[in-house]
C-alpha cells in the first residue's frame, strides 16, 4: 500500500503532538530555603507580567572534561595543542532539535512566534506570559518575597518541565534564582542578584588589614613580620627575566567599584621596584567598566591595589599586565558578565547569563552604561587571576555547573584560570555556616565551601604563611593570622580524575574525625583548593600609606605571577602556554615540584577544620609553588 506524502507528514505530525501531550512533568529545580533576610509575603498577581527565559542544553557539554584532558594532561598525544574559539563554539552550539523542542511546546501551549522568540546568540528562549500562564506552564506557584530593607522579589519554591523538554533545557529564570543581594541603587526596587553583588565592599571574599605600617622592614629576616616582593622570590625562588613578553599575557579580575588608584601603585614600586613608577595596567573596560575615584578606602581600593602591585611587580617592567575592569557603578558585574566578554561563545553557552544573577546592559533602570553588552569584545590572556568568591551555596546546581563548563573552554583554548579559595577555613564568606535546613548561619555547624573554587577546571589557591620567629629558608605553614585558608570538599561537583590518587591518599591516610553530616564524606566530590601561596602580612600602598593585608587575595595573583613567568620560557622556545594545569601539576611526573605544607589548619565551623599533612590536603593543595622546579619540568613537556 502506498501512502500520500500528505498523510505521513500529518501522521508524523501527530506522534511528535502525542510525545509532547503525553510526556509527564517533572520537577526541574527546586530551592531548599528562603536566603536570610527574605520572607514570604504574598501571592504573585495573577494578571503581573513576568519574562520567562529557558537557557537551552548546550551540545557535547557531558564530554568537555574529556575533551579538556585531551589537550591537559602531560601523557596525552595532544597535550598543548589547544582549540580556537570558533573550534569551540562548534563543538558546543545548541542544537536545532534542542530549540526546535522548546519553541514546539510553547506552541503547544500558547506561545505562538509573537510572544516566544529564540535570542540572537541562539541560546535562550524568551517569553511574555502573566503570571498565571507561567504557572500553567511550569507548574508553579509565584510569591513575592520581602527583604528586611523593603525591596521586594518574585520567585517559586520549584518548577516543572515535560519529560521530553527537560534535555533540552537548562534552567528557566526567573524561578528558584534568588537574589540575595540588595541593589546600592537607593531609588531602585530591584535587588541585585548576589552573583553581581562581588564587586560590593562587604560581599565575597576580600582581603583583611590589620592597619598601617608604622615602621617598614624591607630585609628577608623580617618576612615572619612583613611580606615584600622580596620575600615572595625568595620563597619560591623566583629570579627570571621575560623573554617573550611580546608573546605573553597576564590577566587581573576586578569588579567596580574596587579600583586601583594610580598614586597608591607609584608608592609600592618606588619603594620596591622604581622601574615600574609611573606604569599603569592596560584596562580593559567590561561593560562600563573604570577605575573609578569617586570612593576611596581599603574597601574600595585595597583588593586592587593588592593585586597589581604585587602581579606588575613579580612579573616585572618588561611584561605588561591586563586589568579587566568589569561592571559598571550603577549595575556591577557578575564572574559571567567579564566571562562574556573574554569568550564570545560564552553568550551563546546554554543561554548566557542568568538576568536575575547576573547584570544587564544596557541598564534597564537608567543611570548606568548604556552601551550594549560586552560580548566577544576582549581577548582573554593566557594566564586570568581573580581574587574574588562565592559560596557555592548562594548560586543554584545549573547556575554553578554552566560556568564550571566555559572555565573548561577557557582551558581548551590555552588559558589558565586562578581563583582564590577563601579566607574562612572551612566556613563560607562572612564565616557563615550551613544549617541542616540549608540555610546560613554564624552558628551554623556545616562546612560551606565556595564557588568557583569547587569547579574542577580551575586552578583554586589557599594560603600559607611565614611562620611567626620563622625564616624564608624554613618551611611555610597553613595561614592562621586575621585569615584562614578556604578548602574543603564540594557540594555540586563529583571528584576529578585528575585528582583522584592524591585526594583518596588523603582519605585514606588522614580521614577528617568529623560526623559525615557536617562535610561531604562521600569521598567523591571535588576537593580544593589545589595548589597555596603565602597570604598573610603583605605590605600594600593603599590610600597613600603602607598597611599590612591578609587573605588568599593574596595568594592567587602571586600564584598567577609565577605561572606567567612558565608561560615565557615556554613561548620564548616555540611552545604553547600551559593552559590548565590542574592534571600536569596532580600528575607523577611532577610529584615533588610544590613545597608541601605540612603544618598549621583551616578552622570554622566551630570546628578545627582540616589540617595540612604530607601531600594534597583540604587546606593547602598540593603546596606551594617551587619555580626552578616548575620551571624546569614545563619545559620538558611539548
Amino acid at each position: 500500500m502506498r501512502l500520500l506524502p500528505s498523510f505521513v507528514a500529518l501522521a508524523l505530525a501527530l506522534l511528535a503532538s502525542a510525545d509532547s501531550f503525553l510526556s509527564p512533568y517533572r520537577v526541574h529545580e527546586r530551592r531548599g530555603h528562603i536566603p536570610a533576610g527574605w520572607s514570604y509575603d504574598r501571592k504573585h498577581d495573577n494578571e503581573a507580567a513576568i519574562p520567562l527565559r529557558f537557557a537551552l542544553k548546550q551540545s557535547n557539554i557531558d564530554a568537555i572534561g574529556d575533551y579538556l584532558m585531551e589537550v591537559s594532561h602531560p601523557e596525552s598525544a595532544t597535550y598543548g595543542k589547544h582549540w580556537t574559539a570558533g573550534e569551540v563554539f562548534r563543538k558546543f552550539s545548541p542544537s536545532t532539535e534542542s530549540i526546535g523542542a522548546v519553541l514546539t511546546w510553547l506552541e503547544e501551549n500558547g506561545f505562538d512566534s509573537s510572544r516566544a522568540k529564540l535570542t540572537r546568540n541562539r541560546g535562550w528562549i524568551e517569553v511574555q506570559a502573566t503570571v498565571e500562564e507561567a504557572e500553567r506552564l511550569l507548574q508553579t506557584e509565584y510569591h513575592v518575597y520581602s527583604h528586611e530593607t523593603g525591596h521586594e522579589h518574585v520567585a517559586c519554591d520549584s518548577y516543572h518541565l515535560p519529560e521530553h523538554v527537560q534535555s533540552h533545557v537548562d534552567f528557566v529564570t526567573p524561578t528558584v534564582h534568588f537574589d540575595a543581594k540588595i541593589s546600592k541603587r537607593s531609588t531602585s526596587s530591584s535587588p541585585d542578584g548576589i552573583a553581581r553583588s562581588i564587586g560590593q565592599p562587604g560581599q565575597g571574599t576580600y582581603p583583611k588589614t590589620t592597619g598601617e605600617v608604622q615602621s617598614l622592614l624591607t630585609q628577608l629576616e623580617d618576612c615572619d613580620q612583613q611580606i615584600t616582593p622580596l620575600c615572595l622570590r625568595a620563597l619560591y625562588g623566583l629570579v627570571y627575566e621575560p623573554l617573550a613578553a611580546d608573546k605573553n599575557s597576564y590577566g587581573i579580575v576586578e569588579y567596580t567599584p574596587q579600583a586601583y588608584l594610580q598614586p597608591d601603585l607609584d608608592m609600592f614600586q618606588s619603594t620596591f621596584s622604581p622601574d615600574l613608577v609611573g606604569v599603569a595596567p592596560n584596562m580593559v573596560s567590561i561593560d562600563g567598566g573604570y577605575a573609578q575615584t569617586e570612593y576611596t578606602g581599603f574597601e574600595y581600593n585595597g583588593e586592587s591595589d593588592l593585586d597589581l602591585e604585587y602581579a606588575m611587580n613579580l612579573v616585572t617592567a618588561a611584561q605588561p599586565i591586563t586589568l579587566y575592569q568589569a561592571g559598571d557603578m550603577v549595575e556591577g558585574a557578575s564572574f559571567n558578565n567579564f566571562l562574556d566578554a573574554i569568550d564570545g561563545t560564552y553568550c551563546t553557552f546554554e543561554g548566557g547569563d542568568d538576568p536575575t544573577q547576573d547584570a544587564v546592559y544596557p541598564d534597564p533602570y537608567g543611570g548606568g552604561y548604556e552601551g550594549p553588552e560586552d560580548c566577544g569584545t576582549a581577548k582573554p590572556t593566557n594566564v586570568i587571576s581573580t581574587s574574588y568568591a562565592y559560596n557555592e551555596a548562594d548560586l543554584t546546581p545549573f547556575y554553578t555547573a554552566r560556568q564550571c563548563s566555559e572555565y573548561a573552554k577557557l582551558g581548551l583554548m590555552g588559558v589558565t584560570v586562578l581563583y582564590s579559595s577563601g579566607d574562612y577555613g572551612v566556613a563560607g564568606n562572612g564565616g557563615y555556616c550551613l544549617t541542616s535546613n540549608g540555610t546560613y548561619s554564624l552558628n551554623g555547624t556545616i562546612f560551606n565551601p565556595s564557588f568557583p573554587g569547587t569547579c574542577p577546571y580551575i586552578t583554586s589557591v589557599g594560603a600559607t604563611q611565614v611562620n611567626p620567629n620563622s625564616t624564608v629558608l624554613e618551611p611555610e605553614g597553613a595561614c592562621e593570622q586575621v585569615i584562614y585558608s578556604g578548602g574543603g570538599f564540594s557540594n555540586y561537583f563529583a571528584m576529578p580524575d585528575y585528582q583522584k590518587t592524591a585526594v583518596d591518599y588523603y582519605l585514606t591516610n588522614y580521614y577528617p574525625q568529623y560526623p559525615p553530616d557536617i562535610w561531604n564524606a562521600s569521598g567523591t566530590s571535588r576537593g580544593f583548593p589545589d595548589i597555596a601561596a603565602n597570604g598573610a602580612n603583605y605590605v600594600v600602598a593603599i590610600d597613600g600609606a603602607f598597611e599590612l593585608v591578609y587573605g588568599t587575595s593574596c595568594s592567587s595573583p602571586v600564584s598567577g605571577s609565577i605561572l606567567t613567568m612558565v608561560n615565557d620560557a615556554r613561548l620564548a622556545v616555540g611552545k604553547s602556554p600551559i593552559g590548565f594545569i590542574n592534571p600536569t601539576i596532580y600528575s607523577p611526573s611532577f610529584a615533588g615540584v610544590f613545597n608541601d605544607i605540612t603544618m598549621g589548619g583551616n578552622q570554622g565551623c566551630g570546628t578545627a577544620g582540616y589540617t595540612a599533612v604530607p601531600g594534597w590536603d583540604p587546606v593547602t593543595g598540593l603546596g606551594t609553588p617551587n619555580f626552578p622546579k616548575l620551571l624546569a619540568k614545563w619545559l620538558l613537556l611539548p
